[in-house]
């Protein structure tokens, strides 16, 4: 139980305070109209504005090359390294259960050959 306190107030809740914006949306296409006939406008002229220097549509492209570029890679060696980690696995108990525990003696043989192979670059 909570003891009333004197000299301190009680913390109030939060208010949810709300406020409306008017959308009209007829002036929102009016204006992304003139604005698009602007652009185009100094196009035929030759002038170019400093935010339609073409810079940002760049930017945009190269990100999506690259994200194009770098998934099919990273993702299949991951894949065929996984694949091989649970094929290995897959193994090593199936040769438990035939042969016991000198199959899981193999292991302390491959551990040496695997980082031999890794580091031998």
């Amino acid at each position: 139980m909570k003891f009333l306190s004197l000299f301190s107030k009680t913390p109030q809740h939060q208010r949810f305070v709300y406020k409306p914006r008017f959308y009209d949306e007829q002036k929102e296409e009016m204006l992304e109209r003139e604005s698009r006939i602007k652009k185009e406008i100094e196009r035929e002229r030759g002038i170019v504005s400093e935010a339609d220097n073409g810079y940002r549509s760049r930017i945009a492209g190269s990100f999506q090359a690259a994200r194009k570029r770098s998934k099919p890679s990273s993702n299949t060696n991951a894949t065929l390294i996984r694949l091989g980690i649970l094929l290995y696995l897959t193994v090593l108990i199936i040769a438990f259960l035939q042969w016991g525990k000198p199959a899981l003696y193999s292991i302390f043989a491959f551990i040496p050959a695997y980082i031999y192979f890794k580091f031998k670059k």
